[in-house]
């Protein structure tokens, strides 16, 4: 397993995902998935998928800055934090992002989100 192409695939497929048909990302989650935005804790497959198709903004667009990741642990799960900025449809100004994802193997041959932790970077 290369380490960075699964970060790439992951982050593509997850802002794509995320811009254009926000559920779509349910599959991504589980039960014991823990998600926190903007310091607000939230777990579970349901309660995230609820989360974020519930935000107030409905269009946007993910430019990505940065992709970093590290392997973790002896399963095989990869860290990855991403850097970018977000643009809202109607703003003139895009805001400043970062998320950090823990990705754990499937059984499958895939990965879920076990740990993702989104934070607009006020600066």
């Amino acid at each position: 397993m290369d380490p960075d192409a699964v970060a790439r695939a992951f982050v593509e497929h997850y802002y794509r995902t995320f811009d254009t048909n926000r559920a779509g990302l349910a599959g991504l989650y589980q039960d014991s998935s823990m998600l926190s935005f903007e310091g607000e804790k939230i777990q579970g497959a349901a309660a995230i998928t609820a989360k974020l198709t519930g935000l107030q903004f409905q269009q946007c667009q993910h430019n990505i800055s940065t992709i970093d990741c590290q392997t973790s642990g002896p399963a095989g799960g990869v860290i990855v934090f991403v850097s970018g900025s977000l643009q809202l449809a109607g703003e003139h100004h895009a805001l400043k992002f970062s998320q950090m994802f823990h990705l754990i193997p499937t059984p499958q041959g895939s990965f879920y989100v076990l740990n993702d932790i989104f934070r607009l970077n006020y600066a």
